[in-house]
């Protein structure tokens, strides 16, 4: 006997979803879905979600990750350093600023960045790490904070895949310098 396995189910109750579509024709009825009392709402509560003070709602996040270095000044002869086994858009912020990616292996046993390798890619032009938390678990946050400090870089997160999730009771996105997430 063959079963399906269902990867992901995203149905809602039908009272839940009469509500959602409800929400989204007044909000498209206002013109409000760009930069909305939505927006402002949302940003307050998953900034509070999140064990953190400020959140700023942008299209993607890979832009969130791509505001954030430029923010922060990561551009032209810099190099950051991620890990190997993520998604594209932790990649294309750090070239589209002009920075160098560096990427290093994964710990085989959790799936998650390998502190030790990133210890041994920084050089005198490394300006960041970015740590990817997957699959819903956060990456060696205390390694890579000690790494970061000791090295003057900056430590920021890939939180696309871990809403909610903690690390030793600190929250994804908490941690480092700043966080992107993806919805």
């Amino acid at each position: 006997m063959k079963s399906n396995i269902q990867f992901c189910d995203l149905s809602l109750p039908a009272d839940s979803e009469t509500l959602v579509w409800q929400k989204a024709k007044q909000v498209i009825h206002r013109n409000a879905y760009i930069l909305g009392e939505e927006v402002h709402t949302f940003e307050n509560e998953f900034a509070q979600y999140c064990d953190t003070t400020d959140c700023i709602g942008v299209a993607t996040g890979c832009d969130a990750l791509l505001w954030t270095m430029e923010a922060l000044g990561i551009g032209k002869g810099d190099e950051v350093i991620t890990v190997a086994n993520t998604f594209i858009g932790t990649v294309l912020p750090i070239v589209k600023v002009g920075a160098t990616p560096v990427l290093v292996d994964c710990d085989p046993m959790t799936q998650q960045i390998d502190p030790k390798a990133v210890a041994a890619a920084i050089t005198n032009k490394t300006a960041a790490i970015v740590a990817v938390h997957l699959y819903g678990r956060l990456a060696p946050m205390d390694e890579l904070l000690a790494i970061s400090e000791k090295n003057g870089l900056l430590l920021l997160e890939d939180a696309a895949q871990a809403h909610g999730a903690r690390y030793k009771g600190k929250r994804a996105g908490c941690i480092g310098k700043a966080a992107g997430f993806s919805f």
